[in-house]
């Protein structure tokens, strides 16, 4: 037997934006953490603030306590759920060693996708989304604009060309749907499809 440190590529990192859709970004950590996978989650102080608003819980404090509120909330195990401040760059998701395999952020600001586009890595945040893109990891935009100027949409065909995945927060209505929950998991269901993670949602077309 092995005391080694579990592997960071092996995470996920999640990161949540100040658009509103603050409820799309708490359902896939539950749905993150129920599946196992350790998730290093970054929230900036305009995301904070929409969560106390759209969801009606304060999410404020150190990252570690903010960790401590989350990891209660969603049940999560003992280190499975780890929290960066904007300036914590000694976390794994700074750096081409040690990023995750996936990076989600969940909602996406318009600011957030244009940084993203330009590379200008002045946070943690963006740096991680910078390091996701230069070392072929998978990063998942959910975009949540609306109507979208011609500068969103050049810097979207910028992102997509390189390979990002833009997975807007644009839910469907084929399966029927009877609350907002089930249009939040509508596109949680999509954002996990793009993990490659099992989950059991919403039926898939044509079951």
């Amino acid at each position: 037997m092995t005391n080694a440190k579990p592997d960071p590529r092996n995470s996920i990192a999640l990161a949540m934006t100040g658009a509103s859709g603050a409820a799309y970004g708490l359902r896939l950590l539950q749905c993150l953490l129920a599946a196992g996978e350790t998730v290093h989650m970054m929230l900036s102080r305009p995301a904070q603030m929409v969560i106390d608003m759209e969801m009606g819980f304060k999410v404020s404090g150190t990252p570690k306590e903010i960790q401590q509120i989350l990891a209660e909330r969603y049940q999560a195990k003992p280190n499975q759920l780890h929290v960066w401040g904007k300036e914590q760059w000694e976390s794994p998701v700074a750096s081409g060693s040690a990023a995750p395999r996936a990076m989600v952020v969940c909602p996406c600001t318009s600011a957030f996708l244009s940084a993203t586009a330009h590379g200008t890595s002045s946070d943690l945040m963006e740096r991680a989304a910078d390091v996701a893109i230069k070392e072929g990891r998978k990063l998942i935009l959910v975009h949540r604009e609306t109507p979208v100027s011609a500068i969103h949409l050049e810097n979207s065909l910028k992102l997509a060309q390189l390979g990002v995945v833009l997975l807007p927060a644009n839910p469907g209505f084929y399966q029927h749907p009877k609350t907002i929950e089930d249009l939040i998991d509508f596109i949680v269901a999509r954002i996990l499809d793009q993990l490659n993670i099992e989950h059991q949602l919403l039926p898939r077309w044509g079951a």
